[in-house]
């Protein structure tokens, strides 16, 4: 699977960007890559980066986010450390971009500097599973609403139709027609469909480009235990 040295992942609110993009950046750093992760979601505060940052770090993947994250306070303040990502060409970037036009308002500020580099990816996570992007036409809605935003367009596709923990091989399976169905009609490709990796077993020979992921530890739970 081809990879730019940004990449952006975009969608509506629990199409689960987030957790593609952890893994995405664990994926890239087991290339023996230098990676910085960046959440630039600075509306939800339910399900962060910053949950998984200690781990991150142990695999030498530096995290950038607000400094009221996982706080009581919210509120858009972005990192200086993003321009530098953005900035240093010798490093590769994986961005979590918020959810829907409000969320994709912070991408805003560093479009024209990614835009003029060119080397990037710009991925619109996609999941029926969730009630306002169940058809086509209201994922294109939601799609050109983040485009309009954050004023960057999208490259790709990922399909990440889920129902978290209690998903089925047959639930991706029946997402696949759907994915088709917005690929056409957007006219971008499919770059990849992300399952959790006990399903890989069941799909690798049935879906093109799968993409493994471990399940990021829900907020509420993380925060019962500690």
């Amino acid at each position: 699977m081809d990879f730019k040295r940004l990449t952006l992942f975009a969608g509506h609110y629990g199409s689960g960007k987030t957790n593609i993009a952890l893994n995405y950046a664990v994926w890239l750093r087991e290339k023996g890559l230098s990676v910085t992760m960046a959440d630039l979601d600075i509306v939800n505060p339910y399900f962060r980066t910053k949950d998984s940052e200690e781990a991150l770090n142990k695999l030498g993947i530096e995290l950038i986010c607000s400094p009221f994250a996982n706080s009581n306070l919210d509120v858009p303040a972005m990192p200086k450390e993003i321009y530098a990502l953005v900035d240093d060409h010798s490093q590769y970037g994986v961005l979590d971009i918020g959810g829907d036009d409000r969320g994709a308002l912070a991408l805003g500020r560093y479009a024209p500097e990614i835009l003029s580099e060119g080397n990037y990816e710009m991925l619109f996570v996609i999941n029926r599973s969730r009630p306002l992007t169940r058809t086509v036409d209201d994922t294109l809605s939601v799609m050109r609403e983040i485009e309009a935003a954050g004023g960057v367009s999208f490259t790709a596709i990922v399909n990440n139709t889920n129902l978290g923990l209690a998903t089925t091989a047959q639930d991706v399976l029946d997402s696949v027609s759907y994915a088709r169905g917005v690929s056409e009609a957007s006219g971008l490709p499919i770059k990849m469909t992300s399952v959790k990796q006990e399903l890989m077993p069941e799909l690798q020979e049935k879906i093109d480009d799968l993409f493994p992921l471990r399940l990021q530890e829900l907020y509420y739970q993380i925060k019962t235990e500690k």
